[in-house]
């Protein structure tokens, strides 16, 4: 039987709110051993100058704890 994990994370992305999914992912995974998923719990903007400067996602992730 498996055990697992959910953390939260945020990652950002100067592109696209798929490349910060992406980078956080990534990231997640070189710490992480395991990661199974994820989902995306919150999304935001940062405006400067009235336009979009960085885009934020908040996921929990889901990792498989060893045995």
């Amino acid at each position: 039987m498996s055990v697992a994990r959910v953390t939260e994370i945020i990652a950002s992305s100067s592109k696209s709110f798929e490349d910060a999914l992406e980078k956080g992912i990534k990231r997640a995974s070189e710490t992480l051993k395991n990661v199974e998923g994820a989902w995306v719990k919150d999304q935001k903007v940062v405006v400067s100058n009235g336009k979009i400067s960085e885009y934020r996602v908040v996921m929990k992730v889901t990792f498989v704890l060893n045995d």
